[in-house]
């Protein structure tokens, strides 16, 4: 596990196809637990397109070598060393037979093959392959794979692998065996294998072409109750992926197995997809509302990559947003899809408020931090580093500029050429911006540099009305501002920004728009201009009033607009915009300047005072029957204390949480009876619905409770609180509750209900890891005091029966919502934040490194804080950087420090 080794640095311009191939592997394993034999025979040939070389390099990690033969006879000329296996003056075609030995119980990393719960998982990506057997471990290395699995029967009644079953039977001493054949080409990561005692829901049916596919979800016996939504959410995706991109299933069956020790979210190995449990068990009494969608997200995510990620995969891992950019895309459009249906503009702009969200809390953070990279990296040091917000998210909206450009037909149009150019193949991002080109008859070579450049780029507004003339001007200047040294080092010039524009008339409708040079205003009141220089102007004629500009509409580029909009301007467009996504971005917009207002006075202890027009806006929206619950309740919610201090020219948690916290105070006291008359309009009586319309009633109303926690005297919301969580059928309501009860608590020197129902919540969910996983987090995450400071609760926890550091879920679920979504008890000026952070990061290293990275990552922007937060979490990375000995935590740190 540990890797001392001065790094090496990767570089994209240093890629050289590989020299030799591999047609077919066959596997063989014997499934012991300490002792797993792998027997691996490839069909191995020289690349004609590569240059010569006389010896076979094959990757491996932590195995035993045992034996090598060519064409059935031992190779003496075989050398294993920490890194792999050499093979000296190899033919030019030839089978190769490999038998090598790992231990999946030792294998903590959870990267390769590993035990969990008594069962057998792996997990390949990105270059976990190489700790099974000795491969040409690269993703455009691709073959077809058989696989043989062996093992006792009693212990290991199910034996899955890729693709099709072929056979099964018993075997002497109480073993059976299995074999399977994926009969299409792909690279080692996509590998699978699952081996042990599982039960699964299954379900049979038609694709477009009339071929019957056997679905299955695969979990614990006691967790088979909570697989109905997984496949349901299974049985959505196939049909929208053939209704909406006409990629229909390609294996007789396909498979998820959920298991509850993973690294990441889920993976799409071809037709096996493992998955974290978190996004496969559901039922009402343990999952909320957010966990049901992101489980649907997630199910959908996992198949669509069947096709994009699978069928059509990366040339190298630094083109891994050609992957994942795309599907995540394709996860997002379906989820709209399923919230909204094509047509139903508010209902999708739901999802797409909600995706832009992370994208500016999180990737916008990352672009201006020490690890900013473009979308597709230049270099790297560990590849597990760059499974990032930037490759996912940004990468997501790239490939959402294509469909803003080319609509949705034309978006069509170029995957079905990609596909058509490029199934089986191993290909870049730059295949598939030619693919979109070409399909549209459109030249994107400037399009490349949204690709090649780091940072997030800047488009100031200027805008000037000539009521004479009746013509209105806007001029678009786009930059990076004071972007990160990593994003400045990769700027080329500047990028092709769609941008969204509406204009809005003085009663609040939009108005017709007709740009210079065209003969008829445009039937549609939202045009995307084509921006491609640093500066350009573009003039809307016969426009009859000066109107108020709605600017980047649905959000059509991953960029940060500048324009002084004043207060009520803000405030109107909040009431009139025609652009769902615009109209919530206005009382963000109105919002943050407030709250960064507050944050500057709380900094330098000055009272706090909000507006009356504030609050007037905000019960504008609370009180406007006319919208959706889904849309108030994010409208409604204040932008996080981890955005507002991203905002701050020196960020300072301690005064945006004081100031967050009074808006609320003041918004809670002002409109009290207003939350009140929405928590009880909203109520859900009857049995639990995990549909969009039932989910955004309770996420108003429980907003809405988390206001009421807020009052000065807050018994009225203690007493709601406790009856609904007492009354509580699902549990979404119920952590709600829980929630507010210990928000009012820490407001108000705690209470006994409080304590209660975090007592009787253990008790009624110890049998729930996921459930157990929310209980921690709720605890991390709460408001402290300086008389009770979260951290001490945090430790404390650290020693609870149920918390254990090997298990992802069970970590995240304690130390990074302490450590990223608890910042003004984080950040606390003592350093006992920082200090503990230190600590579990070293001892995550020495387990599992790649979750120890991720947790590493809390710290990168330290730079950006307060000088005395500054001293302390110089002093935490540098204590981290002396102890730790992975290449993942190792590079984070050193890239932070730099």
């Amino acid at each position: 596990m540990a890797d001392t080794a001065t790094p090496n640095v990767i570089r994209r311009a240093d890629y050289a196809p590989p020299a030799f191939l591999i047609d077919t592997v066959a596997l063989e394993f014997d499934l012991v637990p300490e002792r797993t034999v792998v027997r691996n025979t490839m069909r191995v040939r020289r690349n004609p397109d590569a240059s010569h070389a006389s010896n076979l390099e094959l990757m491996g990690e932590q195995l035993e070598f045992v034996s090598a033969a060519i064409d059935g006879v031992a190779f003496a000329n075989a050398h294993a060393h920490e890194h792999g296996l050499t093979l000296d003056n190899v033919p030019d075609n030839f089978e190769l037979t490999l038998t090598s030995i790992c231990n999946p119980a030792e294998n903590t990393t959870l990267s390769g093959l590993y035990v969990s719960g008594g069962n057998f998982f792996t997990q390949c990506e990105a270059e976990g392959f190489r700790r099974i057997t000795y491969f040409l471990d690269r993703p455009d290395v691709m073959a077809t794979f058989t696989v043989t699995l062996r093992a006792s029967k009693a212990d290991y009644p199910v034996l899955l692998s890729n693709g099709n079953l072929l056979e099964e039977g018993d075997l002497p001493d109480g073993r059976h065996f299995a074999r399977w054949e994926d009969p299409f080409r792909k690279p080692s990561y996509l590998f699978a294998l699952v081996a042990g005692k599982l039960v699964a829901l299954e379900e049979r049916v038609k694709s477009g072409s009339g071929k019957e596919k056997l679905l299955q979800v695969w979990v614990e016996p006691h967790d088979l109750d909570k697989t109905r939504h997984a496949m349901d959410s299974l049985i959505n995706s196939i049909r929208w992926d053939e209704a909406r991109f006409g990629l229909e299933l390609d294996l007789d069956r396909f498979m998820i197995v959920a298991v509850s020790d993973f690294n990441m979210g889920a993976m799409e190995n071809k037709g096996l997809n493992i998955f974290n449990t978190k996004y496969v068990l559901a039922n009402p009494e343990t999952a909320t509302d957010t966990d049901f969608a992101n489980i649907e997200a997630v199910v959908g995510h996992e198949y669509f990559h069947n096709w994009t990620g699978n069928r059509v995969t990366c040339r190298d891992w630094f083109q891994l947003s050609l992957k994942e950019g795309l599907t995540v895309f394709r996860d997002q459009e379906f989820s709209a899809d399923m919230a909204g249906g094509a047509t139903d503009e508010a209902a999708r702009a739901t999802k797409r408020i909600e995706d832009v969200r992370v994208l500016r809390q999180m990737q916008f953070a990352e672009d201006a931090g020490p690890m900013a990279h473009p979308v597709r990296p230049e270099s790297y040091v560990e590849i597990n580093n760059f499974y990032t917000m930037t490759v996912y998210e940004k990468g997501s909206e790239v490939v959402r500029m294509y469909q803003t450009l080319f609509g949705r037909d034309g978006f069509r149009k170029g995957m079905d050429l990609y596909f058509k150019r490029h199934d089986g193949q191993a290909v870049t991002c730059d295949d598939f911006r030619h693919a979109l080109a070409d399909a549209n008859g459109r030249d994107l070579a400037q399009f490349e540099r949204w690709y090649s450049q780091a940072g997030t780029p800047r488009v100031s507004v200027r805008t000037k009305y000539d009521a004479a003339q009746q013509r209105y001007s806007v001029t678009l200047t786009q930059g990076y501002g004071d972007a990160a040294p990593a994003a400045r080092e990769t700027q080329k010039g500047p990028l092709l920004i769609p941008f969204a524009i509406g204009l809005i008339g003085k009663d609040g409708a939009d108005l017709p728009l007709q740009l210079e040079g065209e003969t008829k205003a445009s039937n549609s009141t939202t045009r995307v201009l084509d921006f491609t220089q640093t500066e350009q102007t573009f003039t809307f004629v016969n426009v009859a009033q000066e109107p108020l500009p709605s600017l980047l509409r649905n959000f059509s580029a991953p960029v940060i607009v500048e324009y002084d909009y004043s207060a009520d301007q803000l405030a109107f467009l909040l009431a009139h915009d025609s652009d769902p996504f615009n109209r919530w971005e206005a009382g963000q917009r109105l919002a943050t300047r407030e709250l960064l207002t507050l944050a500057g006075r709380a900094a330098t202890g000055v009272p706090l005072q909000l507006d009356d027009s504030v609050v007037a806006a905000f019960a504008r929206v609370l009180t406007d029957e006319s919208l959706s619950p889904s849309f108030r309740e994010l409208a409604l919610m204040l932008p996080s204390e981890a955005y507002l201090a991203e905002q701050m020219a020196e960020s300072n948690p301690a005064a945006v949480h004081a100031a967050r916290q009074f808006v609320r105070k003041r918004l809670a006291n002002a409109l009290r009876k207003d939350w009140l008359a929405v928590y009880e309009k909203h109520r859900t009586p009857g049995a639990y619905e995990a549909t969009p319309e039932a989910a955004g009633h309770r996420a108003l109303k429980n907003l809405a409770l988390s206001y009421l926690a807020e009052l000065d005297d807050p018994a009225e919301a203690v007493r709601l609180a406790s009856a609904q969580y007492d009354a509580a059928n699902n549990m979404t309501d119920r952590s709600a509750a829980l929630s507010a009860l210990l928000n009012a608590a820490a407001a108000n020197g705690g209470n006994v209900e409080a304590q209660q129902a975090l007592d009787d919540f253990y008790r009624r969910f110890e049998k729930e890891p996921l459930v157990i996983d929310k209980w921690f987090a709720l605890q991390a995450t709460q408001r402290g005091s300086a008389q009770r400071p979260v951290i001490k609760i945090v430790r404390k926890l650290m020693a609870h029966p149920a918390f254990n550091l090997k298990n992802p879920n069970r970590a995240r679920s304690l130390i990074f919502s302490f450590c990223a979504a608890n910042p003004a008890q984080f950040h606390a000026e003592d350093g006992s934040g920082y200090a503990f952070w230190a600590d579990q990061v070293i001892a995550l290293d020495a387990i599992n490194p790649q979750v120890a990275a991720r947790l590493a990552r809390s710290l990168e922007l330290w730079r950006r804080f307060t000088p005395t937060l500054r001293d302390g979490m110089r002093t935490a990375l540098e204590k981290v950087a002396s102890q730790v000995k992975s290449r993942d935590v190792r590079e984070i740190v050193e890239k932070a420090l730099a």
